[in-house]
């Protein structure tokens, strides 16, 4: 006995193939979409970037560590004028 391919299921696999890519564009266009309104979203908000974020993170410890050091250099200069 022959097989012989019913023109029914090639079409219907066609089908599910085409709805398959179909799918696959339509989630493509979904994902582009939802992250073009997060990026506006985000842009609405004024954030700072994460080079801002740690510039300014450094600038704070430095201007820290300065402090600490003029800190000292009072309490010296205190205690010397004390000894006079």
């Amino acid at each position: 006995m022959a097989q012989s391919r019913s023109p029914f299921f090639d079409d219907l696999a066609r089908l599910m193939s085409d709805a398959a890519g179909a799918t696959q564009g339509l989630r493509r266009e979904f994902e582009t979409m939802a992250q073009s309104q997060m990026e506006r979203f985000l842009s609405k908000m004024d954030l700072v970037t994460r080079e801002e974020f740690e510039a300014v993170k450094e600038m704070a410890a430095l201007a820290r560590d300065e402090n600490e050091k003029l800190a000292r250099r009072l309490d010296e200069l205190e205690a010397k004028l004390k000894e006079k």
